[in-house]
């Protein structure tokens, strides 16, 4: 049994959406490339057909390591978040110490990340480093560029 993770409804339409399109289209699209190499006769020197088997060996591995992921996947209710501590959904404004900047981030699992739409996987270096913390706590988070010292100003959902 694999690893339980958390996704927003949102993201974990987006992978079921992904495994669906695998097994529909994917699976389809492979079927042809197979069909159209066997066609062109003797397969123990076929390179299209050898490739098409090897498409069709990571295409099924794609679908094996997706089911897993969705079957192990659990909505989160952000009724039930507890917004007094950081923890994933949580929508949390963060300020740089070393330079004032402020930030916004919410909290997400690491599929669901996605820097250019403020949300940062709990599994990063700074989305560990806030896990737990409370609103006015201090969090030293060793990051790629070095220590950097930030202070939780807000959380919310």
């Amino acid at each position: 049994m694999g690893n339980i993770a958390y996704y927003t409804k949102e993201g974990l339409d987006k992978l079921k959406n992904e495994l669906n399109e695998l097994k529909t289209k994917g699976r389809s699209n492979i079927a042809k490339q197979i069909a159209e190499a066997r066609d062109k006769g003797d397969l123990s020197e076929n390179a299209e057909y050898d490739a098409a088997k090897d498409a069709q060996g990571h295409l099924e591995a794609k679908i094996a390591q997706l089911e897993e992921v969705v079957g192990n996947a659990r909505v989160l209710d952000e009724s039930t978040i507890d917004t007094s501590k950081v923890s994933i959904l949580s929508k949390v404004k963060i300020k740089n110490n070393k330079n004032g900047a402020t930030f916004s981030y919410t909290l997400v699992s690491e599929e669901e990340a996605d820097l250019k739409a403020s949300k940062i996987s709990v599994q990063s270096p700074i989305g560990k480093g806030l896990l737990g913390k409370k609103a006015g706590d201090k969090a030293k988070i060793q990051t790629p560029g070095g220590d950097i010292e930030f202070e939780i100003i807000e959380i919310g959902i």
